[in-house]
């Protein structure tokens, strides 16, 4: 009775999910592995400077940075041949596992007093080697167990959790670590990545809405196809390669931004870190606020949506460029949230739509080491650009850029239309919502 209550206070676009005994199950398990993460953002860094050598800081900070997040890419590349076969539910098990277990060992070796600055780095490096496999095994979890009217609204909740995460996850760390040393937060992340496991392992035996196409699916995989990969996938998919492209832009024009606000809060502003927080906090807020909003968009077009909110966001920093009071730019951070919230739930569904079922775990592990190239090649240009033009004009350039990326965008998107409609379908439609999705 009280399930049923509270699930009639929730929108409408949502109430479905949570009638659904496998959904409902996983996702405070996803949720608590996001916040983990978030913790693991401060954790990770915050332990690195406490083991390091004198005068090696830095150097070990940004290895652990870079072997918590990079090796995925690589993973993804290395290991397709044999996990594009797996299940969804067993890939996002299989990294669970791998993350708890090595997570884990980070603060029993800390407390043992054998956490070397290489031991740290490895254990890193090996809990993130199946993420990108990981991840793609989340969204294609979810789009076998939903049908394809409710994937957006359950996207749209999955990237909002990951939006939390980074406004809740820093903060609580930097609060408990006054309490207790970093390496045990780690070591909370890997306990909520072994609750994950076990739940994904449960929920992994209810029947999914594309299970026959699946099996067929991955016989058929089983066979000639089988040495192909999920680029090879996504180049006979043009409309994916543009998703793909777009957000790989998004993420590559966003990472000198992301360079130059802290320079900008200290150098244009003459702020502290108190001020650099708050504009990250009130993005977070944004971002959680849009992707809550992302499952009432269903009724519009996905790819108009998607390209305004590139627009949109772009838009947002050009005020930073024109010196505008930090009230003002602080309203614009949190309005920039709010826009960009829901991108990654429509980036997603789009894939979702697009993507025979029983390629969708290679095509989304595809996409996800592509995709983390894309932030790590922006920030490195941050700082050469931040030297030519200063921290307000990286802001405006950035922001600018990004505009000109959703007009290209949409350029192609139009003229890709046009030609796809001066000929032909013999098939008919072009997937659920395959109307719904054009301009």
């Amino acid at each position: 009775m009280t399930s049923v209550r509270t699930t009639r206070l929730l929108p409408q676009a949502y109430r479905p999910l949570f009638a659904h005994a496998g959904f409902r199950r996983l996702l405070p398990a996803l949720a608590a592995s996001d916040l983990g993460d978030g913790m693991s953002v401060v954790a990770v860094a915050w332990l690195a400077i406490e083991i390091a050598p004198p005068g090696r800081s830095g150097l070990l900070l940004g290895a652990a940075l870079a072997a918590y997040a990079l090796p995925g890419a690589l993973g993804a590349l290395l290991f397709g041949r044999w996990l594009r076969r797996l299940p969804p539910a067993r890939l996002l098990a299989a990294d669970s596992r791998i993350r708890a277990v090595l997570l884990g060992c980070v603060p029993l070796a800390w407390a043992a007093g054998v956490l070397h600055p290489v031991l740290y780095v490895a254990l890193l490096a090996g809990s993130s080697v199946l993420h990108a496999w990981g991840n793609a095994g989340r969204y294609s979890l979810v789009a076998q167990m939903l049908p394809a009217e409710q994937r957006l609204a359950a996207n749209a909740l999955l990237s909002s959790s990951v939006s939390a995460s980074i406004v809740i996850g820093p903060a609580l760390a930097g609060f408990l670590a006054m309490v207790v040393s970093p390496a045990w937060l780690i070591g909370v992340d890997a306990l909520s990545f072994a609750v994950l496991a076990v739940l994904v392992g449960r929920v992994g035996r209810v029947r999914t809405t594309d299970g026959k196409a699946d099996a067929e699916g991955m016989r058929a995989q089983s066979g000639a196809d089988r040495a192909s990969t999920g680029m090879r996938l996504l180049r006979g998919q043009p409309e994916l390669l543009g998703v793909l492209a777009l957000t790989w832009f998004f993420n590559f024009l966003y990472g000198p931004a992301e360079v130059a606000l802290p320079l900008h809060v200290t150098d244009d502003l003459h702020a502290g870190a108190g001020l650099l927080g708050l504009y990250w906090a009130l993005f977070g807020a944004g971002a959680v606020l849009g992707g809550l909003a992302a499952g009432a968009l269903r009724k519009f077009p996905l790819w108009p949506v998607t390209l305004g909110i590139v627009a949109g966001w772009g838009l947002t920093l050009v005020p930073f460029g024109l010196g505008a009071s930090a009230p003002v730019t602080l309203a614009c951070f949190t309005l920039g949230g709010l826009i960009y919230g829901p991108f990654t739930a429509l980036s997603y569904t789009l894939f979702q739509e697009r993507t025979p079922a029983a390629w969708l775990t290679t095509v989304l592990a595809a996409r996800s080491a592509a995709l983390l190239t894309a932030g790590p090649v922006g920030t490195a240009i941050g700082g050469p650009l931040i030297a030519l033009m200063g921290p307000r004009g990286v802001l405006a350039a950035s922001g600018l850029a990004t505009v000109a990326l959703a007009a290209v965008g949409a350029a192609v998107r139009i003229r890709s239309t046009r030609r796809t409609a001066s000929r032909p379908e013999p098939g008919g439609g072009s997937g659920p919502c395959g109307a719904a999705a054009r301009p």
